[in-house]
């Protein structure tokens, strides 16, 4: 089991675009093989307010690599990386695989 962890920086004044660009994602995540553990967002009562985080899990590397070939053709994913994109409320995307500890 590997897990896709996605840490966002966000603009903080663009919190609402960035929580539909999330809300969006489960559906196509699925369809396309991944698990989603969920989308963390960020809160005015600890750490800083631009920091997200996505989690996907995969049962191995090659489900990982045909989640994101299938995930370039799914018309909603195209589409809500089209809208977050217009948007601008990401700044920064940094993608690592987690192995988690027995």
């Amino acid at each position: 089991m590997i897990t896709l962890c996605i840490r966002y920086e966000i603009d903080q004044n663009k919190h609402s675009d960035f929580e539909k660009y999330a809300r969006a994602w489960p559906e196509p995540i699925r369809r396309c093989g991944g698990d989603l553990i969920g989308y963390f967002l960020p809160t005015k009562f600890a750490g800083p307010t631009n920091s997200a985080l996505a989690l996907i899990s995969f049962p191995n590397l090659t489900a990982y690599e045909k989640y994101r070939d299938a995930l370039t053709k799914d018309p909603s994913a195209v589409e809500n990386v089209a809208y977050v994109e217009q948007s601008g409320c990401i700044l920064n995307e940094e993608r690592s695989l987690l192995q988690r500890v027995p």
